[in-house]
C-alpha cells in the first residue's frame, strides 16, 4: 500500500514530469505501467507513475522533482531480474513510487581501442555484444540473460555471476551515479574516469554524446582474458566463490540493486574467444562430476570458459517448457528476440485482464503450438538425456582443447568411474547452451500453467561452499514431500546453483522457501548468490548497512531484501 493521495501535489509533479519527458513518456494508466511494475517472476505493486527519459540530463531532472515531492524511486533497465528488485512489491509504503526506466538510453562508448566500455543507463548487453564483434571483443556476460534484453548496468548492479568462470561477478569501480545525501540533496558522483566537468546537466551531456578527447580518459587496465577471480576459484575453501554479500564485490555501482541512479558504467571486454571447444559430460553421479571440477581447477593450464552443469529434470522441464525460447534463441537474431520476449510480456499483461483468460495467454498459446514440433535437440543430446542423470557442459579455448580431452578420458578410464563424454558440434554446443539456459523460464511456465494444479514456483539462487563434495541436495521428506518437482542447473565450476522447485497446492511457499534456505546456511551456503535479494531474500545487517551509507534516506528502490519500505529507514 502506499501512503494516502495528494492529488494536488502529485498532479504538479506529474505536469512538472510531462514538461520535461513529454506526456507520451510519463505513464500513469494501469495497462501501461503493468509490464513495468511486474517482474520476470514478481512484483507488480502500485505506481504513480512510469517515467521513460530519453536523455541522462531528463534522468538528472525528473530525479530532482521526485526528490523534492518526496517520491520512492525505482530505477529500472529491462525489468528482466529474476527476484523483483526492478519493481515495486507489496509492502507498506509511506510515499507515492515513481518508476525510472532508462530502457530508451542505450548508447555505447568504445573507449581505449575498444578494451574498455562506457554503457549508458539502459544499454543491452546485446547491444554491447554488437558493438564490440567487429573489434574482436567481448563483454563479460556473452549468453543466458543477454538473450533477453538484460542491461550492462542491471548486471553490474546486482553482481551479476553469469556462465564466464575466468571473469567473476560483474563489477567495476567506475561509474556516474546520481546519490541523494542525508540531508536530502541530490549530488552528482562521477568516478568514471573520465573528466566531464563540474556542472552535471553540462556532464551528463557530454557523456552522452561522447564529447570528451583521449586525454580525458584514464588509461585502460592490462588486457587479459581472466581477472583475479580465476586464482580466487581455483581454491578449494570451505567458503563460497562469490554471493551478493561478499564486500569484495560491493562498491557503489557495483551490487547496488537500485539503491543509487546509475547513468554509465565503465567496464573492460575481453578478447573474443575463437573456435573454442565444448564438452558434453554425462554421469550417475554428482561426485563425478566434482572430481572433474577439481582436476580441471588444480591443472596447469588456464581454466575453461565455461562448466554448466544440468540435472535430468531441468533438462525435461527446458525441453518441454522452454521448446519456443530455444527456437526464437537460435534462429532468430538478438533483436528480434528482444521483441518477441516484450510482445509476450505485453500480451500476458493485456490478456491476463480479460476474464476466463489469466495471465499465461502468451505462454500458453506459443506452449501448445510449439508442443505440436518434435523435439529440437540434437540426437546426442537426447541420448544422454536418457542415459545419464547428471549433465556437465564444458567450455575450453581452442588451445586447451586436445589436453581437456585427454585429461577426460584419463578421468573416465579410472576405475570405478561410469560416465562418458563426447565433442560438440557446433551446432550441438549451441543447442546445449540454449537448452541450458531456458531451464529458467521453463521451470516458471511450468509453474504458471499448472497454477490450478499445484502451488507457487519457489526459485533459489545458492552459492555452495567451494570445497563441498556432496554439491547437490539430499531434501529431508519433510520438505520433499511438499514438492511437484525440484530442477537443478547452475554454474558448476563456481558452485552456484540455481534449484527451482514448484510447491504442490497449499504448501506455504514462504516458510518453505526459509526451510530450504535455512538448510543450505547450515550446509555453509551463502544467498542469494547473483541474482540480488529483490523482493524474495532477507539481508543480512552488514549489508542493511552498506545500503544505509549508498541511500540515506531511503529515496531508492525501498523495501528490498525485507529492509523498511518507509523514508529514512523508519
Amino acid at each position: 500500500m502506499t501512503s494516502p493521495a495528494n492529488p494536488g501535489a502529485h498532479q504538479q509533479a506529474l505536469d512538472a514530469f510531462k514538461d520535461i519527458l513529454g506526456a507520451e513518456h510519463v505513464l500513469t494508466a494501469e495497462h501501461t505501467t503493468a509490464p513495468y511494475s511486474k517482474g520476470y517472476r514478481f512484483g507488480g505493486g502500485p505506481l504513480l507513475a512510469v517515467l521513460r527519459p530519453t536523455t541522462l540530463v531528463q534522468m538528472w531532472k525528473v530525479l530532482q522533482v521526485c526528490v523534492n515531492h518526496n517520491f520512492m524511486v525505482i530505477p529500472q533497465a529491462s525489468n528482466t531480474g529474476l527476484t523483483g528488485g526492478s519493481g515495486p512489491g507489496f509492502q507498506d509504503y509511506d510515499r507515492p513510487i515513481v518508476l525510472m526506466s532508462t530502457h530508451l538510453i542505450n548508447q555505447v562508448h568504445l573507449i581505449n581501442d575498444a578494451h574498455e566500455a562506457i554503457s549508458l543507463a539502459g544499454a543491452t548487453l546485446t547491444h554491447l555484444t554488437e558493438e564490440l564483434t567487429p573489434h574482436g571483443r567481448e563483454p563479460h556476460s556473452v549468453i543466458g540473460s543477454t538473450s533477453i534484453g538484460a542491461s550492462v548496468i542491471g548486471g553490474i548492479a546486482n553482481n551479476s555471476g553469469g556462465s564466464q568462470i575466468r571473469k567473476g561477478p560483474a563489477f567495476t569501480r567506475e561509474a556516474i551515479y546520481a546519490r541523494v545525501t542525508v540531508e536530502g540533496k541530490v549530488e552528482l558522483v562521477n568516478h568514471l574516469g573520465i573528466a566531464l566537468g563540474d556542472d552535471p546537466e553540462v556532464a551528463l551531456d557530454k557523456l552522452q554524446r561522447g564529447d570528451w578527447s583521449p586525454a580525458d580518459v584514464t588509461p585502460a587496465p592490462e588486457d587479459t582474458s581472466e581477472t583475479e577471480y580465476a586464482e580466487h576459484l581455483r581454491k578449494v575453501e570451505p567458503t563460497p566463490a562469490r554471493y551478493n554479500a561478499n564486500p569484495k564485490y560491493l562498491f557503489e555501482a557495483s551490487g547496488s540493486a537500485g539503491k543509487i541512479l546509475i547513468f554509465a558504467v565503465r567496464t573492460r571486454t575481453y578478447p573474443l574467444e575463437k573456435n573454442p571447444t565444448t564438452f558434453y559430460i554425462g554421469t550417475h553421479t554428482p561426485q563425478e562430476l566434482e572430481g572433474i571440477r577439481r582436476l580441471f581447477l588444480s591443472a596447469d593450464m588456464p581454466l575453461p570458459i565455461a562448466a554448466e552443469y544440468m540435472g535430468r529434470t531441468a533438462f525435461d522441464l527446458a525441453e518441454k517448457y522452454g521448446k519456443d525460447t530455444y527456437v526464437f534463441l537460435k534462429h532468430l537474431s538478438p533483436k528480434v528476440q528482444t521483441r518477441m520476449f516484450a510482445f509476450k510480456t505485453w500480451a500476458n499483461g493485456v490478456f491476463g485482464k480479460v476474464p476466463g483468460i489469466g495471465p499465461t495467454f502468451a505462454d500458453t498459446v506459443s506452449q501448445r503450438a510449439f508442443d505440436l514440433l518434435p523435439s529440437q535437440l540434437p540426437a546426442r543430446l537426447l541420448d544422454y538425456r536418457n542415459r545419464f542423470e547428471h549433465h556437465l557442459q564444458l567450455t575450453v579455448s581452442a588451445a586447451q582443447a586436445a589436453e581437456s580431452e585427454a585429461m577426460l578420458k584419463a578421468f573416465f578410464g579410472q576405475e570405478g568411474h561410469t560416465g562418458d563424454f563426447f565433442i560438440c558440434t557446433a551446432d550441438e554446443a549451441k543447442s546445449a547452451t540454449l537448452n541450458r539456459f531456458g531451464a529458467a523460464s521453463a521451470a516458471t511456465r511450468y509453474a504458471s500453467m499448472k497454477r490450478k494444479e499445484l502451488g507457487e514456483l519457489i526459485p533459489i539462487d545458492v552459492a555452495l561452499r567451494r570445497d563441498d563434495w556432496d554439491w547437490l541436495e539430499v531434501l529431508p521428506p519433510e520438505i520433499a514431500d511438499q514438492l511437484d518437482t525440484a530442477a537443478y542447473y547452475g554454474h558448476f565450476f563456481c558452485h552456484v546453483m540455481h534449484q527451482d522447485y514448484v510447491a504442490k497446492k497449499g504448501v506455504d511457499p514462504h516458510k518453505l522457501h526459509d526451510d530450504i534456505q535455512e538448510l543450505l546456511e547450515a550446509r555453509g551456503a551463502k544467498l542469494p548468490a547473483e541474482h540480488n535479494y529483490g523482493r524474495l531474500y532477507r539481508m543480512p545487517e552488514a549489508m542493511v548497512e552498506h545500503f544505509k551509507e549508498l541511500d540515506p534516506t531511503n529515496t531508492f528502490n525501498a523495501g528490498i531484501g525485507g529492509t523498511s519500505p518507509k523514508r529514512d529507514w523508519a
